[in-house]
């Protein structure tokens, strides 16, 4: 049975071992962490879970822990974007196996923009898979596509089964207007990226759910409990003070991710695969005195 998508749906890191290998018992207190802030599902893998540096083998048995660690208290998206639709239709199949009725798909670059082509390559995919929905992410160049939020609608009214949008080109803002003014009742929602740092506009034009990294992730879901309450100005208190470190994951990427969560005492491994940024001694200054900020970090550990 499907689950409709909302809320706060965080994009799981990968977290690895000293030796570089996947660490699988990481994963799991990852997703026991994800689930006691209280998201609203969680995503496995994405562009934040370091996806293109991550073989099959790894990312379907670390989409099996997810799966069973969650064990049917939120929705699982899968991601499962590839550059030929066959190879999206491999990770798809591997997640429908697990029960996943939610696949993430980003189109190729070399699909190009136009609609009645990424409606071909799509709509492949969806035959291929009967049981599931599909996300289309459109993320902004030069990872993704850039697609045209025009372009967006042409491709959900022409194949149904495309229930979500993730929009996260710059700026996202008036594309998700578009969408969302011109949705057919097929679409369920439109969900906002960017690491949440525009969530407050994400929402006020139509979004119901965001996918930010893990690292401050009940920040994020107090800010979504507040805008479904009405309660707009506490909503904006507790994003302001989410901003410098926002600032700072936007160049650190999951470098700070997996510091912030090592600082938490989630993981125990800082690696990464994906070339992002190292981070120096002023960085991790930075970053401890926003957690103290934030309240988690003690003072004692700052």
């Amino acid at each position: 049975m499907m689950i409709g998508l909302k809320g706060i749906l965080p994009v799981l890191p990968t977290p690895f071992l000293a030796d570089g290998s996947v660490d699988e018992a990481g994963m799991a207190r990852l997703v026991r962490f994800a689930l006691e802030q209280g998201v609203d599902g969680v995503v496995f893998p994405g562009f934040a879970s370091e996806v293109e540096n991550l073989d099959a083998r790894e990312r379907a048995r670390l989409l099996r822990i997810v799966v069973e660690t969650v064990a049917g208290r939120v929705p699982v998206v899968a991601g499962a974007s590839a550059a030929d639709w066959r190879d999206v239709v491999e990770h798809g199949r591997v997640a429908a196996g697990l029960g996943v009725g939610h696949l993430m798909v980003q189109p190729p670059k070399s699909v190009g923009t136009d609609a009645p082509a990424l409606i071909d390559f799509l709509g492949k995919i969806l035959k291929a898979l009967p049981q599931v929905e599909i996300i289309l992410q459109n993320a902004p160049a030069p990872r993704g596509s850039d697609l045209t939020p025009e372009a967006i609608v042409d491709i959900i009214h022409a194949l149904p089964r495309v229930t979500y949008v993730k929009e996260e080109t710059l700026p996202a803002g008036p594309a998700i207007s578009h969408i969302v003014a011109h949705a057919p009742e097929s679409l369920k929602g439109v969900i906002g990226g960017g690491g949440a740092r525009y969530i407050l506009d994400e929402y006020a034009r139509g979004a119901t759910a965001a996918m930010p990294a893990l690292e401050i992730v009940e920040e994020h879901v107090a800010i979504d409990r507040a805008l479904a309450a009405g309660r707009r100005d506490e909503a904006r208190r507790i994003y302001v003070r989410t901003l410098p470190l926002l600032v700072l994951q936007a160049v650190y990427r999951m470098r700070l991710t997996k510091y912030v969560l090592m600082r938490r005492g989630i993981i125990e491994g800082v690696g990464v695969r994906a070339p992002t940024p190292d981070l120096d001694a002023a960085a991790i200054a930075d970053i401890d005195a926003n957690l103290l900020e934030l309240g988690l970090l003690g003072r004692e550990a700052a």
